[in-house]
């Protein structure tokens, strides 16, 4: 799937709050939904993904690999992680046959 197939509650919740902490996160989020079949699956790998940076021990090399330019400091890096998490858990509470697609 493309970053276009994803309801709009998803898009908000992981890339739009992503773009606003920095675009090279966005960059990351937008690669995951070439993985994924479904909304669901691509919060679900979102939110493993998150996760799985929340507990990488070496956040500074972490945020070298992952940004390019002007990298973040570990704490808003963090802070940024746990909004866009919380986001996700909300988009889900939302059915998925209930979320909102834009038709092309």
């Amino acid at each position: 799937m493309d970053t276009d197939d994803l309801s709009l509650e998803t898009y908000e919740a992981v890339l739009i709050t992503a773009e606003r902490f920095h675009h090279d996160l966005t960059l990351q989020f937008g690669i995951l939904a070439g993985q994924c079949r479904t909304d669901d699956e691509y919060l679900d790998l979102a939110d493993v993904k998150i996760q799985s940076w929340m507990r990488f021990k070496d956040k500074k090399e972490l945020i070298e690999h992952l940004f390019f330019d002007d990298p973040p400091g570990k704490q808003a890096f963090q802070q940024a992680l746990t909004d866009i998490s919380g986001k996700i858990l909300q988009v889900r509470k939302i059915p998925a046959e209930k979320r909102k697609f834009e038709i092309w």
